[in-house]
Protein backbone atom coordinates (compact mmCIF):
# COMPACT_ATOMS: atom_id res chain seq x y z
CA UNK A 1 0.00 0.00 0.00
CA UNK A 2 1.66 3.71 -0.99
CA UNK A 3 1.44 6.10 1.68
CA UNK A 4 -0.53 9.27 1.29
CA UNK A 5 2.05 12.17 0.87
CA UNK A 6 0.71 14.98 -1.12
CA UNK A 7 -2.64 16.43 -0.80
CA UNK A 8 -4.24 18.93 -3.39
CA UNK A 9 -5.84 22.67 -2.43
CA UNK A 10 -8.41 23.43 -5.13
CA UNK A 11 -8.02 27.39 -4.71
CA UNK A 12 -8.83 28.93 -8.07
CA UNK A 13 -12.35 29.88 -7.71
CA UNK A 14 -13.70 33.67 -7.97
CA UNK A 15 -14.96 33.68 -4.57
CA UNK A 16 -17.93 35.44 -5.25
CA UNK A 17 -19.41 35.02 -2.12
CA UNK A 18 -16.94 37.65 -0.48
CA UNK A 19 -17.19 40.42 -3.34
CA UNK A 20 -16.07 42.90 -3.23
CA UNK A 21 -13.14 42.45 -1.28
CA UNK A 22 -12.35 39.60 -3.59
CA UNK A 23 -12.05 41.34 -6.38
CA UNK A 24 -8.44 41.53 -5.58
CA UNK A 25 -7.50 39.65 -2.74
CA UNK A 26 -7.82 36.08 -3.61
CA UNK A 27 -10.64 34.59 -0.52
CA UNK A 28 -8.02 32.17 0.49
CA UNK A 29 -5.55 34.56 1.52
CA UNK A 30 -8.57 35.79 3.94
CA UNK A 31 -6.99 36.28 7.52
CA UNK A 32 -8.11 34.03 10.65
CA UNK A 33 -6.87 36.56 12.94
CA UNK A 34 -2.99 36.90 11.47
CA UNK A 35 -2.99 33.76 9.46
CA UNK A 36 -4.78 33.57 5.89
CA UNK A 37 -6.92 30.92 5.78
CA UNK A 38 -4.79 28.42 3.17
CA UNK A 39 -1.67 28.89 5.89
CA UNK A 40 -4.54 27.27 8.20
CA UNK A 41 -5.43 24.34 5.92
CA UNK A 42 -1.91 24.15 5.31
CA UNK A 43 -0.79 24.10 8.82
CA UNK A 44 -3.10 20.81 9.83
CA UNK A 45 -2.03 19.07 6.48
CA UNK A 46 1.33 19.08 8.38
CA UNK A 47 -0.17 17.59 11.23
CA UNK A 48 -1.26 15.12 10.06
CA UNK A 49 1.97 14.16 8.38
CA UNK A 50 1.50 14.95 4.53
CA UNK A 51 4.63 15.93 2.87
CA UNK A 52 3.74 17.66 -0.10
CA UNK A 53 1.22 20.35 -0.88
CA UNK A 54 -0.14 20.81 -4.59
CA UNK A 55 -2.27 24.59 -4.58
CA UNK A 56 -4.47 24.52 -8.11
CA UNK A 57 -4.73 27.81 -8.65
CA UNK A 58 -5.93 30.86 -10.94
CA UNK A 59 -2.96 32.60 -12.75
CA UNK A 60 -4.31 35.97 -11.83
CA UNK A 61 -3.93 35.07 -8.36
CA UNK A 62 -0.54 36.18 -7.46
CA UNK A 63 -0.88 37.34 -4.00
CA UNK A 64 -1.48 33.47 -2.97
CA UNK A 65 1.98 32.53 -4.71
CA UNK A 66 4.18 35.52 -3.58
CA UNK A 67 2.93 34.17 0.15
CA UNK A 68 4.58 31.39 0.32
CA UNK A 69 7.85 33.20 -1.50
CA UNK A 70 10.73 33.93 -0.23
CA UNK A 71 11.49 38.11 0.03
CA UNK A 72 15.07 38.28 0.70
CA UNK A 73 14.20 42.61 0.30
CA UNK A 74 11.70 42.10 3.30
CA UNK A 75 13.95 40.12 4.84
CA UNK A 76 16.71 42.44 5.11
CA UNK A 77 14.79 45.43 5.73
CA UNK A 78 13.22 43.13 9.19
CA UNK A 79 17.05 42.33 10.35
CA UNK A 80 17.93 45.58 9.65
CA UNK A 81 15.46 47.05 12.12
CA UNK A 82 16.51 44.37 14.43
CA UNK A 83 13.18 42.22 13.75
CA UNK A 84 14.55 38.60 13.56
CA UNK A 85 11.94 36.95 15.03
CA UNK A 86 9.53 38.32 12.03
CA UNK A 87 12.47 37.10 9.21
CA UNK A 88 12.28 33.25 11.73
CA UNK A 89 8.62 33.31 11.09
CA UNK A 90 8.24 34.14 7.36
CA UNK A 91 11.42 31.33 7.04
CA UNK A 92 8.91 29.00 8.28
CA UNK A 93 6.31 30.13 5.98
CA UNK A 94 8.74 29.52 3.32
CA UNK A 95 10.01 26.02 4.40
CA UNK A 96 7.39 24.44 6.48
CA UNK A 97 6.45 21.68 3.43
CA UNK A 98 7.19 21.79 -0.72
CA UNK A 99 4.39 23.23 -2.18
CA UNK A 100 3.92 22.65 -5.81
CA UNK A 101 1.07 25.29 -7.88
CA UNK A 102 -0.90 24.06 -10.70
CA UNK A 103 -2.94 25.85 -12.76
CA UNK A 104 -6.98 25.90 -14.12
CA UNK A 105 -7.13 28.56 -16.30
CA UNK A 106 -11.37 27.94 -17.14
CA UNK A 107 -12.21 27.40 -13.89
CA UNK A 108 -15.27 24.22 -14.30
CA UNK A 109 -15.84 23.10 -11.42
CA UNK A 110 -14.52 21.10 -8.22
CA UNK A 111 -14.10 18.07 -10.26
CA UNK A 112 -12.10 20.20 -13.28
CA UNK A 113 -9.97 21.53 -10.31
CA UNK A 114 -8.67 18.37 -9.26
CA UNK A 115 -8.41 16.88 -12.52
CA UNK A 116 -5.58 20.23 -13.06
CA UNK A 117 -3.37 18.33 -10.23
CA UNK A 118 -3.06 15.03 -11.71
CA UNK A 119 0.28 15.15 -13.00
CA UNK A 120 1.37 16.85 -9.46
CA UNK A 121 -0.06 14.12 -8.09
CA UNK A 122 1.15 11.18 -10.31
CA UNK A 123 0.06 7.41 -9.56
CA UNK A 124 -0.61 7.23 -5.90
CA UNK A 125 -3.39 7.94 -3.34
CA UNK A 126 -3.67 11.73 -2.24
CA UNK A 127 -5.99 13.53 0.11
CA UNK A 128 -8.22 16.66 -0.74
CA UNK A 129 -8.67 19.45 1.25
CA UNK A 130 -11.39 22.23 0.01
CA UNK A 131 -9.92 26.29 -0.03
CA UNK A 132 -12.65 27.41 1.93
CA UNK A 133 -13.05 24.67 4.69
CA UNK A 134 -11.83 24.42 7.92
CA UNK A 135 -12.15 21.71 10.24
CA UNK A 136 -10.56 22.13 13.89
CA UNK A 137 -10.17 19.65 17.00
CA UNK A 138 -8.22 21.15 19.10
CA UNK A 139 -7.99 17.91 21.68
CA UNK A 140 -7.74 14.97 18.59
CA UNK A 141 -5.95 14.06 15.04
CA UNK A 142 -6.77 16.62 12.20
CA UNK A 143 -9.77 15.04 9.99
CA UNK A 144 -7.69 14.15 7.58
CA UNK A 145 -5.30 12.51 9.32
CA UNK A 146 -8.69 10.92 10.31
CA UNK A 147 -9.00 9.58 6.95
CA UNK A 148 -5.70 8.69 6.33
CA UNK A 149 -5.71 6.45 9.53
CA UNK A 150 -8.70 4.77 7.93
CA UNK A 151 -7.48 4.28 4.82
CA UNK A 152 -4.80 2.34 5.68
CA UNK A 153 -7.37 0.11 7.04
CA UNK A 154 -9.94 -0.12 3.92
CA UNK A 155 -7.19 0.43 1.04
CA UNK A 156 -10.23 2.33 -0.68
CA UNK A 157 -11.36 6.13 -0.94
CA UNK A 158 -12.63 7.98 1.97
CA UNK A 159 -15.04 11.09 2.05
CA UNK A 160 -14.97 12.60 4.97
CA UNK A 161 -18.58 13.73 6.28
CA UNK A 162 -20.65 15.16 8.70
CA UNK A 163 -24.61 15.01 9.66
CA UNK A 164 -26.26 19.21 8.64
CA UNK A 165 -29.30 19.82 9.16
CA UNK A 166 -32.29 18.70 6.86
CA UNK A 167 -32.68 22.04 5.60
CA UNK A 168 -29.09 22.27 4.19
CA UNK A 169 -28.76 19.30 2.26
CA UNK A 170 -29.27 21.26 -1.17
CA UNK A 171 -25.51 22.75 -0.13
CA UNK A 172 -24.06 19.88 -0.45
CA UNK A 173 -22.54 16.31 -1.99
CA UNK A 174 -24.70 14.20 0.61
CA UNK A 175 -23.91 10.28 0.60
CA UNK A 176 -26.66 7.41 1.16
CA UNK A 177 -24.55 4.73 3.27
CA UNK A 178 -24.65 1.27 4.15
CA UNK A 179 -25.15 0.91 7.39
CA UNK A 180 -22.82 2.49 10.13
CA UNK A 181 -19.55 0.44 11.98
CA UNK A 182 -18.89 3.32 14.34
CA UNK A 183 -17.54 6.45 12.46
CA UNK A 184 -17.55 4.33 9.17
CA UNK A 185 -19.35 2.72 6.45
CA UNK A 186 -19.61 2.25 2.79
CA UNK A 187 -20.92 4.15 0.53
CA UNK A 188 -23.51 3.09 -2.09
CA UNK A 189 -24.77 6.41 -3.35
CA UNK A 190 -23.84 9.47 -3.57
CA UNK A 191 -25.53 12.76 -4.54
CA UNK A 192 -24.73 16.13 -5.73
CA UNK A 193 -26.87 19.08 -4.10
CA UNK A 194 -29.71 17.10 -3.77
CA UNK A 195 -33.89 19.08 -2.97
CA UNK A 196 -34.67 17.64 0.15
CA UNK A 197 -37.42 15.45 -0.84
CA UNK A 198 -34.54 14.02 -3.03
CA UNK A 199 -31.69 13.84 -0.24
CA UNK A 200 -30.88 10.01 0.55
CA UNK A 201 -29.57 11.54 4.18
CA UNK A 202 -28.33 14.27 6.32
CA UNK A 203 -24.85 13.00 5.39
CA UNK A 204 -22.71 15.86 3.78
CA UNK A 205 -19.36 15.63 2.10
CA UNK A 206 -17.48 18.13 4.07
CA UNK A 207 -14.19 19.50 2.83
CA UNK A 208 -11.63 16.47 2.99
CA UNK A 209 -11.18 13.45 1.12
CA UNK A 210 -8.57 10.79 0.27
CA UNK A 211 -8.88 9.42 -3.14
CA UNK A 212 -6.95 6.77 -5.40
CA UNK A 213 -5.83 7.76 -8.33
CA UNK A 214 -8.55 6.06 -10.64
CA UNK A 215 -10.63 9.14 -9.89
CA UNK A 216 -8.52 10.74 -12.72
CA UNK A 217 -9.37 8.47 -15.53
CA UNK A 218 -13.17 9.55 -14.13
CA UNK A 219 -12.66 13.27 -14.11
CA UNK A 220 -11.29 13.15 -17.64
CA UNK A 221 -14.66 11.76 -18.89
CA UNK A 222 -16.75 12.97 -16.48
CA UNK A 223 -20.01 14.84 -18.01
CA UNK A 224 -21.07 18.38 -16.56
CA UNK A 225 -23.37 18.00 -13.79
CA UNK A 226 -24.93 20.81 -11.20
CA UNK A 227 -24.02 23.74 -11.90
CA UNK A 228 -23.05 22.38 -15.42
CA UNK A 229 -19.98 22.25 -13.61
CA UNK A 230 -17.40 18.98 -13.51
CA UNK A 231 -18.19 17.85 -9.83
CA UNK A 232 -15.78 15.50 -7.87
CA UNK A 233 -19.37 13.95 -6.17
CA UNK A 234 -20.33 12.80 -9.30
CA UNK A 235 -16.93 11.03 -10.57
CA UNK A 236 -17.05 9.81 -7.00
CA UNK A 237 -20.05 8.10 -7.45
CA UNK A 238 -18.98 6.30 -10.44
CA UNK A 239 -15.76 5.31 -8.38
CA UNK A 240 -17.92 3.47 -6.04
CA UNK A 241 -19.07 0.35 -8.49
CA UNK A 242 -15.29 0.20 -9.67
CA UNK A 243 -13.11 0.14 -6.35
CA UNK A 244 -15.79 0.85 -3.46
CA UNK A 245 -15.84 4.43 -1.56
CA UNK A 246 -16.12 4.70 2.40
CA UNK A 247 -17.80 7.84 4.69
CA UNK A 248 -16.08 8.71 7.55
CA UNK A 249 -17.80 10.67 10.33
CA UNK A 250 -15.01 12.60 11.20
CA UNK A 251 -14.40 14.40 14.78
CA UNK A 252 -13.86 18.20 14.50
CA UNK A 253 -15.69 21.36 14.13
CA UNK A 254 -16.33 22.70 10.82
CA UNK A 255 -16.46 26.36 9.31
CA UNK A 256 -16.99 27.09 6.29
CA UNK A 257 -15.09 30.16 5.84
CA UNK A 258 -16.19 30.43 2.46
CA UNK A 259 -19.46 32.11 3.94
CA UNK A 260 -19.58 35.18 5.89
CA UNK A 261 -20.98 33.91 8.79
CA UNK A 262 -18.52 30.84 8.83
CA UNK A 263 -15.64 33.32 8.11
CA UNK A 264 -16.89 35.17 11.26
CA UNK A 265 -17.41 32.38 13.19
CA UNK A 266 -14.06 30.81 12.15
CA UNK A 267 -12.29 34.01 13.78
CA UNK A 268 -14.17 34.09 16.76
CA UNK A 269 -13.16 30.26 17.90
CA UNK A 270 -9.56 31.33 16.72
CA UNK A 271 -9.67 33.75 18.96
CA UNK A 272 -11.25 32.43 21.99
CA UNK A 273 -8.27 29.63 21.46
CA UNK A 274 -5.84 32.17 21.32
CA UNK A 275 -4.30 32.77 25.15
CA UNK A 276 -3.85 36.96 24.99
CA UNK A 277 -7.16 37.43 23.18
CA UNK A 278 -9.85 35.12 25.04
CA UNK A 279 -10.69 36.80 28.21
CA UNK A 280 -11.10 40.51 26.76
CA UNK A 281 -13.08 38.77 23.94
CA UNK A 282 -15.24 37.11 26.53
CA UNK A 283 -16.00 39.79 28.36
CA UNK A 284 -16.63 41.68 24.90
CA UNK A 285 -18.99 39.49 23.82
CA UNK A 286 -20.78 39.26 27.30
CA UNK A 287 -21.32 42.53 27.20
CA UNK A 288 -22.92 43.18 23.72
CA UNK A 289 -25.38 40.20 24.62
CA UNK A 290 -26.19 41.72 27.74
CA UNK A 291 -27.12 45.02 25.37
CA UNK A 292 -29.27 42.31 23.14
CA UNK A 293 -31.63 41.07 26.51
CA UNK A 294 -31.90 44.68 27.96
Amino acid sequence: MKKIKKVVIPAAGLGTRFFPITKSIPKEMLPIIDVPVIQVIIDEAVKAGLEEVIIVNSRDKKATEHYFQADEDLEKMLLAKGQEDLVKLLKQIETKVKITFTYQDNPQGLGHAVLCAKEAVGDEPFAVLLGDDIVVNYQGEPAIKQLMRVYEEVNCSIVGVQEVAKEDVSKYGIVKALKMQGRLSELCDLVEKPAIEEAPSCLAILGCYILTPKIFELLATQERGAGNEIQLTDAIKRLVSLEGVYAYNFEGQRFDVGDKLGYVMANINFALHRKEYRKPLLAYLKEEIEKETI
